[in-house]
């Protein structure tokens, strides 16, 4: 895998976890979530207001289009993969900037898929 092809699958996998984190700090903003037939559309409503949310929608939809140009560079065995790079990425930022405990077993989990991606980089 060239450089420009990494650069085009890490931006997608970076642009997914940060739509994830900006995903999470919308609901937060919103509180639990309680769908019923008579709060659904105003539920919508508040999720669809929420900066966070749009911002994080807004980066699934480009990281699929640069994702679209990495996968017609190289293998989706090798590129599927890799999206567990996100772990990472949503673990720190989960822990900085939500606050939110990063135990040792998730570090050992998360370590334990790394290590599966560079097998199968490697392959």
């Amino acid at each position: 895998m060239n450089l420009p092809t990494f650069g085009f699958i890490l931006t997608g996998i970076c642009l997914n976890a940060i739509a994830q984190l900006l995903l999470k700090a919308g609901t937060n903003a919103v509180g639990a979530i309680h769908l019923t037939a008579e709060n659904w559309f105003s539920t919508g409503i508040k999720l669809a207001t929420q900066l966070p949310i749009l911002g994080g929608l807004t980066c699934y939809v480009v990281s699929v289009l640069v994702w679209i140009i990495g996968l017609s560079r190289v293998d989706v065995t090798i590129a599927y993969p890799m999206l567990s790079l996100g772990y990472i990425i949503n673990a720190v930022g989960a822990w900085y900037f939500l606050g939110e405990m990063v135990s040792m077993q998730r570090i050992l989990g998360i370590g334990v898929i790394i290590v599966g991606v560079i097998l199968l980089a490697r392959s």
